[in-house]
């Protein structure tokens, strides 16, 4: 029982809500009244749980060593000795194996996108986290392909507005994780040795840029989505105070290490994710004109 407990653990389901990307398709199609398509979102929500934890296994037995000097890494399952590296590793690779089969099962297109995302993410792991600007790219695409893989299970193709959306919304994210590390963690660079190319100020005007190209993106997509017709202008202000929100948190109150973190501990934040989503689905899917 301890091992499953830290095994699951080790696949860290704080992270979990990160893959929710992949109902961004269904709620905007707009199928969410479908009850296949929302059993396949579903399905592909639960794969790449799965997958998304076996990726977080390989990288934690890569990171052990390193882990294990970190006052608070070290506590990881594997780093502390609560999961054999060797388990996890057979582990991983059989999570993997499973994701890839349910993928085949709801269509092969999604074994091609949770193909690449695993390959990337290995990649990430092993090579490209100490690539500057890259690093923080595959961190986006991670996300993009989420939002990819949700539209292919319900045969939608994503809009390029969302796509645009999706990917700076996750730089955002990223960029503010790279911050964080860096103002906040000591000797940071010991800590992650990418950092050692990034600058405070670097990292605030690439967030600059993308603030605003988020809303942007954001205010052209609701005009796209479900023809313009369906007022989708009203969940702006939603936007730009969840944008604003994230950066006082960042800048003054020395959050966004950890996006879960802000989500599940800044209740003005989440109240103002619940409102949008709300707002949007009324406006989706009931008839107000």
């Amino acid at each position: 029982m301890n091992t499953a407990l830290a095994l699951l653990r080790g696949t860290r389901p704080r992270q979990w809500p990160k893959n929710a990307f992949v109902f961004a398709a269904l709620v905007f199609a707009p199928k969410l009244k479908d009850l296949d398509a929302d059993l396949r979102t579903l399905a592909c929500f639960v794969i790449f749980c799965l997958v998304s934890g076996a990726v977080y296994l390989v990288n934690d037995i890569r990171d052990l060593e390193k882990d294990r000097l970190h006052p608070i890494k070290k506590r990881r399952p594997i780093a502390s000795g609560e999961l054999s590296a060797s388990l996890a590793g057979w582990c991983a690779a059989l999570f993997m194996a499973m994701g890839l089969l349910g993928s085949w099962a709801l269509t092969p297109k999604f074994t091609w996108i949770l193909s690449i995302y695993i390959v990337l993410n290995l990649l990430y792991s092993f090579l490209l986290k100490h690539e500057v600007i890259i690093d923080i790219l595959l961190i986006a695409i991670g996300y993009l392909l989420r939002v990819e893989a949700g539209g292919v299970v319900i045969d939608v193709t994503i809009s390029n507005y969302l796509w645009l959306c999706t990917i700076l919304l996750a730089l955002l994210l990223a960029i503010g994780k790279r911050r964080h590390e860096l103002l906040m963690v000591e000797d940071a660079a010991n800590h992650r040795a990418i950092l050692k190319e990034y600058s405070p100020e670097l990292l605030d005007q690439m967030m600059g840029v993308t603030t605003a190209s988020i809303l942007v993106s954001y205010a052209l997509y609701t005009q796209e989505a479900v023809g313009g017709e369906k007022n989708l202008i009203w969940t702006v202000p939603f936007v730009i105070y969840g944008i604003f929100r994230y950066l006082y948190l960042i800048h003054k109150k020395e959050m966004g290490g950890d996006p879960a973190e802000i989500l599940f501990e800044d209740w003005r934040m989440t109240l103002n994710i619940l409102l949008w989503v709300v707002v949007s689905v009324v406006f989706i899917y009931l008839d107000l004109n």
